[in-house]
Parts: C-alpha cells; sequence; structure tokens
C-alpha cells in the first residue's frame, strides 16, 4: 500500500504505514513534526505531510526535532 499524495488518512492508516506505535505517532504531532488536523474529535492526515516526514531531504529543524523525538523513546 502506497502513500498518495492528496488522500487523507487516519491515525490508524497512518500509524500503519508509518510503522509506529500509537504514542510515538502522537509525540510527533505535538512536537510539529507530523502536520494533523483534528476534525469531529479525530486527527486527519493528508499524505503529503506523512511523505514529508519519510522525505530524506526534510528541513534540517524537522530533523532536530525528529531525532530529539526518537531519542526520548530509548
Amino acid at each position: 500500500m502506497g502513500i498518495q499524495e492528496n488522500e487523507v488518512y487516519t491515525p490508524q492508516e497512518a500509524i500503519s504505514l508509518l510503522k509506529i506505535s500509537d504514542s510515538t505517532f502522537r509525540r510527533l504531532i505535538r512536537k510539529g513534526v507530523l502536520k494533523a488536523a483534528k476534525i469531529g474529535g479525530q486527527y486527519r492526515i493528508l499524505g503529503k505531510h506523512l511523505l514529508q516526514l519519510l522525505n530524506p531531504k526534510l528541513p534540517a529543524k524537522i530533523k532536530k526535532v525528529y531525532k530529539k523525538v526518537l531519542s526520548e523513546l530509548e
């Protein structure tokens, strides 16, 4: 299953695609690494934001925050 840039994903779909835990997903949103909109009390994520997270050419600021989040998991 590929990530479509203009598709809207539920948290469960995003977690499955990124292969991360629910707590990591929420941490990424809270830290601003992953952009999500809360609609009807539930997050929705655009595919382009998932692709930006997976892109190796992320802006330096996002890389720094992402590495910090990962270090908190250890």
